[in-house]
């Protein structure tokens, strides 16, 4: 499986190099959610565990074996395309500016409509050209509550129908 980009190259910078900016939609997230302890999030496309810092159960997938050796957070080594968890597991399932890197939208979303029980959070890079596919998937599987504009990405809360 060949990552989009490279990230096992950056891993050890990836927290100096976009770090502030994912801090930045994990706050605006945070205050747009109701998050309890007994909620379990699952955070796809985890990376180095920023987007996972929720203060409650979170699991963490992603492809990038360099990445997860940077997160401190209960994580899967693994791609959004195959979750190996059971159907309904997750109070949440969100991703976090990762989505653009799946290699097939449509399974990803799909798998995580599967695991997740009823609420999503998808931060979307608007400067993907994949940017109107993705919107498009995410409008098809879910009913969104919400839109939020940040710096770089689009955040869209979600549920299930």
């Amino acid at each position: 499986l060949k990552l989009m980009p490279d990230y096992d190259s950056i891993a050890a910078s990836y927290d100096e190099l976009h770090g502030e900016e994912q801090l930045n939609k994990l706050l605006i997230i945070k205050k747009n959610i109701r998050i309890g302890k007994k909620i379990r999030i699952l955070d796809v496309g985890c990376g180095t565990g920023i987007s996972s810092d929720f203060d409650c159960f979170v699991v963490g997938i992603d492809p990038s074996f360099r990445l997860l050796k940077y997160n401190n957070h209960l994580k899967i080594m693994g791609v959004a395309e195959k979750l190996p968890l059971k159907d309904n597991s997750f109070d949440y399932a969100i991703s976090i500016t990762s989505i653009h890197n799946f290699s097939n939208i449509a399974q990803s979303i799909d798998e995580m409509k599967r695991v997740g029980k009823k609420n999503f959070v998808f931060s979307v890079l608007k400067k993907s050209r994949k940017f109107d596919i993705i919107r498009q998937a995410i409008e098809n599987n879910f009913k969104i509550k919400e839109e939020i504009e940040e710096e770089k990405d689009m955040i869209y809360l979600c549920y299930k129908t």
